[in-house]
């Protein structure tokens, strides 16, 4: 039997990139996989047709719409929240408003869909929430909100392992680096300066980072909660 057949996954964000990625590996593992997304809908439509998943529109931050979204889906076995956003530039120029778009998708939605996903996820469900690298490090100037953003991640997960472990729930941060996305591409302009800063001098995969998901959505991390999983060529470090 694969690892996660008969098993529900719902993947916030999951059209491109990293998202992507998870979609496919808990599909090609068994599991009956929905995905939500915001923008590029024909991407998102091919994904579910390639991987025979559900793809969904979702405003991740629309507050309701992220609760609704993963109580019609539910109950779950596994959650993950990949949806993310990035706004970059020297803190006194960007517009406010961006801001607070930023938080909403990065840290309210986060939030919001996994303790939704927990009101009736079965023990031994599993959380998982993509995070970043530079919510424990940011070296380069321009990204205060983003690495805030992730750094509120870490405290989320630590303290919602406290209310979901007697329920036998895990919830986990994965960190990725530099990964090789259409918003990060192994071939862009950053890309010497990224790997100056890294022990292994190459962009990850997204797939990588999907391998990742999948053991600590496995049977085998069923001990591991409240932790953050670094995977960044030790950018990081």
């Amino acid at each position: 039997m694969r690892v996660f057949e008969n098993k529900s996954v719902l993947v916030l964000g999951g059209s491109r990139g990293i998202g992507a990625a998870i979609v496919r590996r808990f599909a090609a593992d068994g599991a009956k996989v929905t995905f939500t997304f915001a923008g590029s809908p024909a991407a998102a439509h091919a994904l579910a047709d390639e991987t025979q998943s559900v793809a969904i529109y979702a405003d991740s931050t629309d507050r309701e719409a992220v609760i609704s979204t993963v109580r019609e889906n539910g109950p779950v076995d596994v959650l993950v929240v990949n949806a993310g956003i990035g706004v970059f530039g020297d803190a006194v120029d960007i517009d406010p408003d961006e801001i607070d778009r930023l938080f909403k998708i990065n840290i309210h939605a986060p939030y919001h869909a996994s303790v939704e996903a927990a009101r009736k996820m079965p023990e031994g469900g599993r959380i998982i929430i993509i995070g970043s690298v530079n919510g424990d490090r940011m070296p380069v100037p321009g990204m205060a909100a983003y690495a805030a953003s992730k750094s509120a991640l870490q405290g989320m997960a630590r303290g919602l392992a406290r209310d979901f472990g007697p329920r036998g729930i895990t919830i986990n941060v994965v960190q990725p680096g530099p990964i090789d996305t259409d918003a990060n591409p192994a071939n862009g302009p950053m890309k010497d300066m990224l790997h100056s800063f890294m022990a292994i001098k190459r962009h990850g995969r997204p797939e990588e980072v999907a391998s990742m998901v999948a053991w600590l959505a496995g049977p085998e991390a069923g001990f591991v909660t409240g932790a953050m999983h670094t995977i960044d060529g030790a950018f990081g470090a």
